[in-house]
């Protein structure tokens, strides 16, 4: 199920919860509408207030790191790809065949995950079936290195892909976790109460109804952003590919 499907959900509960709420305060007798009462349901909203926002925060926090790191990931596989290109450069003109692979690699990665008009579902199902730099390696483990210093640069190289190849599949694997569906459950409804708790004690005016949209609207969008964050290289929210794009413009210089 997309972010965008969720997080419409939880706007619905949520809002729908202020609803309820100001629905409930027409049916009940006057003496649940006590201030002895709105004073222990206040008290019961603010301790789920407090836990929900507790929850949201270090949830928007850890997917929001879970980013950074992914996006720090892209940044140095830039910077290992164009120094395997500027080590295979030094090997020799044998390596020609090795760069141009590494280029088309890069390339089509680039293309696959960052282009425009490309399919967020099939970005994780592209890096998986993604063989270019499998090819690359080969290229290299083929060479045969006749002075030392050419040997020399042939483990750099190999350990060079080999360090690409393990970053790749840790960003697949990494896009294969996800909030567990029970925990997001617990939180909409956590939020949905505390808006019943809003609605049940509040005025029945087009105000406070247009404040409990805002606020329905504005945590709807924090669950959206959490959702977004957990997968970084696809969705409305990817991380950049710039530092990719600008090892593509270096290759082969």
């Amino acid at each position: 199920m997309s972010s965008l499907i969720v997080a419409g959900i939880a706007f619905a509960c949520i809002f729908g919860g202020a609803i309820l709420g100001l629905y409930i305060q027409s049916r009940l007798p006057k003496h649940h509408l006590s201030n002895e009462s709105k004073d222990t349901v206040k008290l019961g909203a603010g301790l789920i207030a407090t836990m929900a926002a507790l929850v949201l925060g270090l949830l928007v926090g850890s997917s929001k790191s879970s980013f950074d790191a992914v996006g720090s990931e892209i940044t140095r596989g830039g910077a290992k790809i164009i120094l395997l290109d500027r080590t295979l450069a030094q090997y020799g003109p044998e390596t020609r065949q090795a760069r141009e692979d590494l280029r088309n690699a890069v390339a089509y990665a680039v293309h696959s995950i960052w282009a425009p008009n490309t399919v967020s579902k099939e970005t994780l199902r592209q890096m998986e079936a993604t063989t270019g730099m499998e090819r690359v390696g080969g290229d290299i483990r083929d060479l045969s290195p006749t002075t030392n210093a050419q040997h020399t640069l042939q483990n750099q190289a190999i350990q060079i892909q080999s360090d690409l190849q393990g970053a790749r599949w840790l960003l697949v694997e990494e896009q294969q976790a996800s909030l567990p569906t029970v925990f997001l459950v617990v939180l909409v409804f956590w939020l949905m109460m505390l808006n019943v708790t809003y609605g049940l004690f509040a005025p029945r005016n087009r105000t406070v109804i247009a404040v409990l949209l805002v606020c329905a609207i504005s945590v709807s969008c924090s669950l959206f952003l959490v959702l977004e964050m957990s997968h970084p290289m696809e969705g409305f929210i990817r991380v950049s590919g710039a530092p990719m794009e600008k090892a593509l413009e270096s290759l082969g210089k």
